[in-house]
């Protein structure tokens, strides 16, 4: 999904939290409150962003987050259509709880994602892709995500992935891993490029589920449906509760209604990142640079074999790149 705020903040992401709260035992709990963001016009859609904030930039390499729906898309001008965008640096993980999206990029691929299923695109040097809901969607309900390539990894040639997340029962949830392994049992054949963990688990009302972690990685807890708690602590809907490394287990409990919600890990990737628009970078000139490479290119029609490439089915023009700040990009203190 592209980031299609106008004027979009210029973000230098690090791994230092604004005001963690001690645990008695390993790690850190934040509770991280989601922003509405509206994607595009008056009638198109509102998400819900918990990352990146203020408070915290990265879990892991996962560098983005928004969370959508459940949205009645019967009017398809309600639906998602998100017209071809360019993204460079990162991975998009596409995830849905409800509805069906048509994808077709750049590298040629074209394919549906569906509840159950994850599409992972990785930009690498730079692509562009395209994201509709279908028209036989009448609800769309999931989460776009981002990860963020480290720096070894992020100017690699563009391809694509499309998995089933076949679900798993641990203790009383069920688990469905689509990026990374929980435990022995659940994992996922896409490809990381930095350790991480990506799932979706299911808890009826009153379930307990002690969920086994790696001590290096930090995670956060998504909340779809709940709310649900998080060793103690509460976490409501929509809010992503924070973890931070040195622990073995995650206890996550139901109250009187079901949880779902998506657990997001990973080892601190360690690298400082800009993040602007649908690009990201490691400074103001190399977004520049990108910036003005999908304007000639694609826009202005300079090139069908540029950085970006073409996406190949989509009826209708691509997406320009809002105007750059006024300033360089440069970290926020």
């Amino acid at each position: 999904m592209s980031n299609l705020e106008t004027e979009p903040d210029e973000l230098v992401c690090d791994e230092r939290p604004s005001d963690p709260r001690e645990d008695d035992d390993a790690g850190v709990f934040e509770l991280l409150e989601p922003r509405e963001v509206p994607l595009g016009g008056p009638r198109a859609m509102t998400v819900r962003r918990t990352l990146p904030q203020r408070a915290r930039s990265l879990i892991g390499a996962w560098c983005f987050v928004d969370h959508y729906g459940p949205d009645d898309v019967t009017d398809r001008e309600a639906g998602m259509v998100v017209p071809p965008h360019p993204h460079t640096g990162l991975q998009t993980v596409s995830w849905l709880f409800e509805g069906e999206v048509e994808h077709r990029d750049s590298s040629g691929a074209h394919a549906l994602v569906r509840p159950g299923e994850v599409n992972l695109m990785t930009a690498g040097s730079g692509i562009q892709h395209s994201e509709v809901s279908t028209a036989t969607t009448r609800r769309l309900h999931g989460a776009q995500l981002w990860v963020a390539l480290p720096d070894s990894d992020r100017h690699t040639t563009p391809f694509f992935e499309h998995a089933p997340a076949v679900p798993r029962t641990i203790g009383d949830a069920t688990v469905r891993v689509f990026m990374g392994a929980l435990g022995k049992d659940a994992a996922s054949p896409l490809r990381l490029f930095s350790p991480l963990l990506g799932a979706q688990f299911d808890l009826p009302a009153g379930g307990v589920v002690e969920l086994p972690v790696d001590p290096e990685f930090e995670h956060g807890l998504l909340v779809d449906a709940g709310p649900a708690t998080l060793d103690g602590h509460d976490v409501p809907f929509a809010h992503l509760g924070y973890r931070g490394p040195g622990r073995t287990t995650l206890r996550v409990e139901a109250g009187e209604h079901p949880v779902r919600a998506l657990l997001l890990g990973g080892v601190p990737l360690g690298e400082p990142i800009v993040m602007w628009w649908n690009f990201i970078g490691r400074s103001h000139d190399e977004i520049e640079a990108f910036r003005a490479q999908w304007q000639g290119d694609v826009i202005d029609g300079g090139t069908a074999t540029g950085r970006f490439g073409r996406v190949e089915g989509y009826d209708g023009a691509p997406l320009p790149a809002p105007d750059l700040p006024g300033v360089r990009l440069k970290p926020r203190e």
